[in-house]
């Protein structure tokens, strides 16, 4: 059932830091506190189902990250801080952003974004968790319900869309410019940033979050610095986060002040971080001769555990350029070196199956599967290995063991759908590839795929029913989303 906001507060995070321009109109507002008589609060349901469509919607305009490694990485570090925050209970899904631009941002129903750019400029995995921690605060301590207001009546479709095309214009503000226009034609008024009380409020509970979590509360500091400082480097060519997001000394000395009263010690990096940062710098460099000369750099520099991450940044370049052997060498010498460290392990499958050697792939991923069960990065190239070398049921077997939050990934329908259509049950895949689509922000192609299921031979009533029900939901949702344009 899709439910009408009817003067409803409802929010997004767009970024880490106020724009100044914005906090300063935003104080001269009077909005109505959550819950009070002037204001709705929004049910939890409401929330969940905001949150699932703003996150379809995210797909159509921005690059959402599909490297089951590097997302099961962020997820981990993000399940860790919120165990440790206000709303331990709370949902909450974590997921990487592919973009140049340094940005964090949360939405609707615990959805909380990291741009590519703004880990690689972290220098330590408690800088990371600072930034992670903050955005968490945002959400536990709803000022979410302060950035949007829906002052008319709108429908989840629409106002997911919306706080989407919001978060575009801080990609690319042009874009977003001309996919607010699509969607509203200016008839609700946005409010897209926090004041200053809420991101002090966000800075304070964030760094107990990062405490109680075993992070360094000074991390905070440290990394709100680097920003500030970095704005002296690029002159009039200063990155649009920086310019409409400005760090404050101010800010830098209170939450160092605040830092200052946990007592000193060492947080070292764990491999993952590492290592996946190294990954993200190879996934994003449009010239991958860029990453390969900075590995190259320091091969020779640091702690053994340093050089290792050097050596890996050089093989994954290797392996991106199709040059299997060279990768293969590096990846074994690691993998030896490091054997309880399951991304060199998956590395060596992964490049097997690359280079299409499918027999050698499925035996090391099974190796590995078996050596490291909880891994669900490594499951998931399990079970594609699988499909590639003609074993459709077992993949389906091993789909039914994931956890539940890579069940919710589109991947997964995807996968459904391959296992299905190599079954030969056309029905179950046209099925599935519609949740697929529907995930990822094509509601239309969605309907279409619902069509073919409904005219494969192999159906039966109760299947029948499942898809008369997915396509009445997938059709009046489209319909609520033209109507409100």
């Amino acid at each position: 059932m899709l439910f009408k906001f009817t003067n409803i507060i409802l929010v997004l995070t767009l970024s880490l830091f106020p724009s100044q321009q914005y906090a300063t109109e935003i104080n001269k507002i009077q909005l109505p506190d959550m819950g009070d008589s002037s204001g709705t609060l929004i049910t939890p349901i409401q929330e969940k189902k905001l949150g699932d469509a703003f996150f379809r919607s995210l797909h159509a305009s921005i690059k959402i990250n599909q490297d089951v490694e590097v997302q099961q990485y962020i997820q981990s570090i993000g399940k860790q801080l919120v165990a440790n925050s206000d709303l331990p209970s709370n949902p909450f899904h974590f997921f990487i952003v592919l973009d140049h631009r340094i940005n964090a941002f949360a939405g609707p129903g615990g959805y909380i974004g990291i741009n590519s750019a703004l880990l690689l400029l972290t220098e330590s995995e408690s800088e990371l968790a600072s930034v992670m921690a903050h955005e968490i605060a945002h959400v536990t301590q709803r000022h979410l319900y302060r950035a949007f207001e829906a002052a008319s009546r709108l429908s989840i479709p629409t106002a997911a869309a919306t706080l989407a095309a919001i978060l575009l214009a801080t990609q690319a503000p042009a874009a977003g410019q001309a996919a607010l226009v699509a969607i509203q034609a200016g008839s609700v008024q946005f409010q897209i940033d926090f004041t200053r009380d809420n991101e002090k409020e966000a800075d304070r509970i964030g760094m107990q979050t990062l405490a109680n979590s075993n992070y360094n509360p000074r991390s905070m500091p440290v990394f709100f610095e680097r920003l500030q400082q970095s704005t002296r480097y690029y002159g009039q060519g200063i990155p649009d986060f920086l310019r409409t997001h400005p760090v404050s000394a101010a800010r830098i000395s209170d939450t160092r002040g605040r830092a200052n009263k946990y007592a000193y010690k060492q947080y070292p990096d764990t491999q993952g971080y590492l290592l996946t940062k190294a990954k993200l710098r190879v996934m994003t460099a449009i010239d991958k001769k860029t990453p390969l000369e900075y590995f190259k750099s320091r091969i020779h520099l640091g702690t053994k555990d340093q050089q290792a991450i050097a050596k890996y940044g050089i093989a994954l370049v290797y392996l991106e350029s199709q040059q299997f052997s060279a990768a293969n060498k590096i990846f074994q010498t690691l993998a030896k070196n490091h054997p309880n460290q399951p991304q060199y392990a998956y590395a060596i499958a992964k490049t097997a199956l690359e280079a299409q050697q499918y027999k050698t792939a499925l035996t090391l991923f099974e190796q590995t599967v078996r050596r490291f069960p909880t891994n669900n990065a490594m499951k998931i190239e399990y079970i594609s290995t699988l499909l590639k070398t003609g074993n459709p049921q077992k993949a389906k077997s091993l789909l039914q063991s994931l956890d539940y939050q890579t069940k919710k990934q589109p991947l997964y329908f995807a996968l459904l759908a391959q296992v299905h259509a190599d079954l030969n049950q056309a029905a179950l895949s046209h099925r599935y590839l519609a949740e697929y689509y529907y995930l990822t922000g094509h509601t239309k192609t969605a309907i279409i795929q619902i069509k073919l299921a409904k005219k494969s031979k192999d159906i039966n009533f109760y299947l029948q029913a499942i898809l008369n029900d997915r396509l009445n939901f997938f059709i009046n949702e489209e319909k609520e989303r033209k109507l409100n344009k």
